[in-house]
């Protein structure tokens, strides 16, 4: 416990209003994990799986109707509308406290309050932002306690300071209607009630590494980003970083624990996970822009990670891992999901916990007959991942040689294309864009602008986030080079062209090369574009031709984006800066001539 009166004043107000049975508070021992989830699973709320298979895993199923981050229901809560600006959905802080005070108020009745201090970062690091998460879920103590870092050393790094992130967390009824996920930036403030899905409920994900951090890091000049962070490491032992941000479905989480092709491998190299999904960037004493991922581990979409698509993922969950929403296999008391293998359970109950028939599947209707929920999880430890990095847990981060923006195009954006300085590297990761899949619902091939991936997680005015970006390209001496990259074109078939997963790797080592000023490029409107003989295509069965296609830049495609970039701009407001306005106009007339 602690003597620090910020932190015991604010445990007692909230006590007060959520009015628990009892106060538990979390010290990060495996003793008190161990009789916690003993706890859970005597009353259900966790499943013991077969310890010989899957040891220290379990099973959880969360409420039916809630098994996703909410979005129409995550709030920005600033004193001005406009510092949150038109992407976020905004209240006023003190409509918002009133609102969810009435719906916290005895909610914990007959509950425990779970006091639980963590780390985002290395305890102690330059890096290191603290949080208390208050919860009345076991589920969710466990989840932090292998996605963060907990324990007694947080309350001591903390002292006496009242800096750190008030995170208040109640499942409440589990109540749809009533479910909020709150953001109160001007007071390191979240709330979040009648949610029990990790997505809304692990406070420390994107709630604080992602929406408060974005805030504080502009007031701080550092940045929290959606990023991956993955270092190569060449035959001759030194390993060169890259930070990238994809939109969801374009293989973020496969590219982190990338394994290398065989023509790679034979020489030597080696690819090393950071981490999968956030990255906090500071300027460096040398100059360079370094980063760490906050976390402490993944979370994880189960659906479609198997021994070819992520291998590496797939070995990381077969030990203390939580798995959230999957298929229970009776028979041998392990779990399934579409796309692990081709053997589902013929004994088996699904994500809801009703007898599950494999033969009944259909993919048109994936919630109701799914083994798995298409958003089923699993939280586990990153050091257990293979490839996890040797520089995973060194406070000073690892240093970014390029930052890497991608999205899901047919047929506009090239295989790969490198901005030509950093403000025109903030304006290609400002009209990043996917394009909507069959897999998604409603009309196919709509374009959606996912600004560096940032979209729902900015915690303030995304015209002011891109002015940030800018900001910090002028305290930056020695910046990281940007790039772009697509690994989706397709052909007049609808085929992909480019074989993507490991062999990405090639296109990473041309984009590490031209860092280093060792290869030349083409330059194009849009930027500079590879010569087609440097992307190493040994062993691939594709031709230089077919580089050269996936490398071409179609001028009457481009041109008509510049309309649908021009609306989105309108959309973030009037604090897009003029300098990413004048960057569209250049485009327009480099397309045009």
């Amino acid at each position: 416990m602690t003597k620090n009166k910020y932190v015991m004043n604010w445990i007692d107000e909230m006590a007060q209003m959520t009015q628990p049975d009892k106060i538990v508070w979390i010290d990060g021992s495996e003793e008190q994990a161990e009789a916690l989830r003993a706890e859970a699973c005597s009353t259900g709320e966790l499943i013991k799986l077969n310890q010989e298979k899957l040891p220290g895993c379990y099973l959880h199923r969360t409420a039916v109707n809630d098994v996703a981050r909410v979005e129409g229901r995550t709030f920005i809560c600033t004193s001005k509308k406009e510092d949150a600006g038109n992407i976020n959905n905004w209240m006023s802080p003190d409509e918002c406290y009133s609102k969810l005070k009435k719906l916290y108020t005895g909610s914990m009745k007959g509950r425990t309050m779970y006091v639980i201090p963590y780390s985002m970062g290395i305890v102690g690091s330059d890096f290191a932002k603290y949080g208390i998460e208050l919860t009345d879920s076991i589920y969710v103590v466990l989840n932090m306690l292998i996605m963060t870092r907990v324990g007694n050393n947080v309350l001591d790094a903390l002292g006496d300071s009242g800096d750190f992130i008030k995170g208040l967390h109640s499942k409440a009824d589990l109540d749809e209607e009533n479910r909020y996920i709150c953001h109160f930036p001007e007071d390191n403030t979240i709330w979040s009630v009648n949610s029990g899905y990790g997505g809304n409920v692990l406070l420390g994900k994107k709630c604080f590494a992602l929406r408060i951090a974005s805030y504080l890091g502009r007031k701080e000049k550092w940045m929290a980003e959606h990023m991956l962070i993955l270092g190569i490491e060449s035959p001759d032992g030194e390993t060169k970083y890259v930070s990238a941000a994809f939109p969801s479905a374009c293989g973020k989480t496969n590219l982190a624990m990338l394994i290398p092709p065989e023509v790679f491998a034979k020489k030597g190299y080696k690819v090393w996970c950071v981490g999968d999904d956030i990255a906090w960037l500071r300027v460096g004493s040398d100059g360079r822009l370094w980063a760490v991922n906050p976390e402490n581990g993944f979370f994880g979409v189960a659906p479609g990670t198997n021994e070819k698509s992520n291998p590496n993922a797939l070995h990381t969950c077969m030990k203390d891992a939580i798995f959230t929403n999957v298929c229970h296999n009776l028979d041998d008391n392990t779990v399934w999901w579409e796309g692990l293998d081709d053997n589902p359970p013929r004994n088996a109950e699904n994500w809801r916990g009703e007898p599950w028939d494999y033969t009944k599947y259909d993919k048109n209707d994936k919630v109701k007959t799914a083994g798995a929920h298409p958003n089923s999880r699993f939280t586990a430890k990153a050091v257990n991942c293979p490839c996890i990095s040797p520089k995973f847990n060194d406070p000073a981060g690892v240093p970014i040689s390029a930052i890497i923006f991608g999205g899901r195009r047919a047929k506009t954006a090239p295989l790969v294309y490198q901005s030509t300085s950093w403000q025109n590297g903030t304006f290609v990761g400002s009209i990043m864009a996917s394009e909507t899949t069959a897999a998604a619902a409603g009309a196919v091939g709509v374009v959606r602008r996912d600004p560096m991936a940032m979209r729902p997680f900015v915690g303030y005015n995304m015209g002011d986030y891109f002015k940030h970006w800018l900001d910090m390209g002028k305290i930056i001496p020695n910046p990281p080079k940007i790039f772009h990259v697509n690994w989706f074109r397709t052909d007049d078939e609808g085929n992909f062209i480019w074989p993507g997963f490991g062999d990405n790797m090639r296109v990473l080592m041309w984009i590490l090369a031209r860092c280093d000023g060792k290869v030349g490029a083409v330059e194009t409107p849009i930027g500079y574009v590879p010569m087609a003989e440097d992307i190493n295509i040994e062993g691939l069965d594709i031709t230089l031709d077919t580089v050269k296609e996936l490398l071409t830049v179609d001028k009457e495609a481009w041109l008509a984006d510049v309309d649908n970039i021009k609306e989105f701009y309108e959309l973030v407001g009037d604090r897009v800066p003029a300098e990413l306005k004048d960057e569209l106009e250049s485009l327009k007339e480099r397309l045009s001539k």
